[in-house]
């Protein structure tokens, strides 16, 4: 049996790979709609051969990654010959109107609607973007994990979370909390970088803070409200930086941050409230029902 499964598993592994290589690795287009614009490419780190939808595409991977053996589809052989010099050239001095138009496209289109699939078929399945190669291997996979089989449906939400929740998309706008590898927190001394689900700031005219989690924030908030500008704190599911005053805070649940019982913090009320019976939390809070005493009392395990 045990045979078996593991033969299953070598399949679906197999399959997936196959998928992969039929999606652009920067915009993940499938390939095969258009086969007369295509091209491909080796990465020199490993030789691991990747398709594009255009030339536009490739320069990109190969400006940030770096390719070798670029080839493009010859509609007249039906196979692929080297790209030329000149061509490479050409394409070059159109490269960032083609990312221009594509930004605006992929903000007022897939981005607003790949969230909302994300949110509701993707987001409990435990995705963690980080862990793929590129766009192409991310959106074959969300194509079995999520069950998504609308062609423009499964785009949108592999673009919004290769180009949004992913640190280094190539088109984002959309952005999580960066502290330096200096900074540490001022409440517990610990170096916030190693904690960026965790991270919150507070900003002052000309400084800022960066903490651990948003208990230490607010531990610092009582005592140095002056001046400030604004605060961020990281949302939980998406990880992406929200405004720390309007967020929605959950508040007793069995989820811990780096220093122990948390303020966790959630962009939407309705994230909040599932997280909340998800995890067996006491309650959901704004941001001007946390007081001091709350605070502090969460170090001793106490829910006030």
């Amino acid at each position: 049996m045990k045979k078996l499964i593991y033969k299953f598993m070598l399949f679906i592994s197999f399959m997936i790979y196959l998928n992969a290589q039929y999606f652009d690795s920067v915009s993940g287009e499938v390939i095969e709609e258009d086969l007369s614009t295509s091209c491909r490419a080796k990465l020199i780190a490993n030789d691991r051969l990747v398709y594009y939808a255009n030339i536009y595409n490739l320069l990109i991977d190969k400006d940030n990654l770096g390719l070798y053996d670029l080839q493009k589809y010859d509609p007249s052989k039906k196979s692929y010959v080297k790209i030329s010099q000149e061509e490479i050239s050409k394409a070059r001095k159109n490269l960032e109107k083609y990312l221009e138009i594509k930004r605006i496209v992929y903000e007022k289109r897939y981005y607003p609607m790949g969230k909302k699939i994300y949110k509701k078929k993707c987001q409990k399945k435990g995705i963690d973007v980080e862990d793929y190669i590129d766009l192409a291997d991310l959106k074959s996979e969300l194509k079995w994990a999520c069950n998504i089989k609308d062609k423009t449906h499964l785009q949108a939400v592999a673009l919004y979370m290769w180009d949004v929740l992913r640190d280094g998309g190539v088109i984002a706008k959309e952005k999580r909390i960066h502290v330096n590898k200096d900074e540490k927190c001022p409440v517990c001394g610990m170096y916030v970088y190693k904690y960026p689900k965790w991270a919150a700031q507070i900003f002052y005219k000309n400084s800022h803070t960066s903490h651990d989690g948003v208990k230490d924030l607010m531990k610092w908030y009582f005592d140095h409200k002056e001046g400030i500008k604004k605060i961020l704190v990281s949302d939980y599911y998406s990880r992406l930086a929200i405004d720390g005053k309007k967020a929605f805070y959950v508040i007793g649940s069995d989820v811990h941050g780096p220093m122990g019982h948390e303020l966790i913090p959630f962009e939407s009320k309705k994230d909040a409230e599932v997280f909340l019976k998800d995890h067996r939390a006491k309650r959901v809070i704004k941001f001007e029902e946390i007081t001091k005493e709350m605070v502090y009392a969460l170090d001793k395990g106490k829910f006030l």
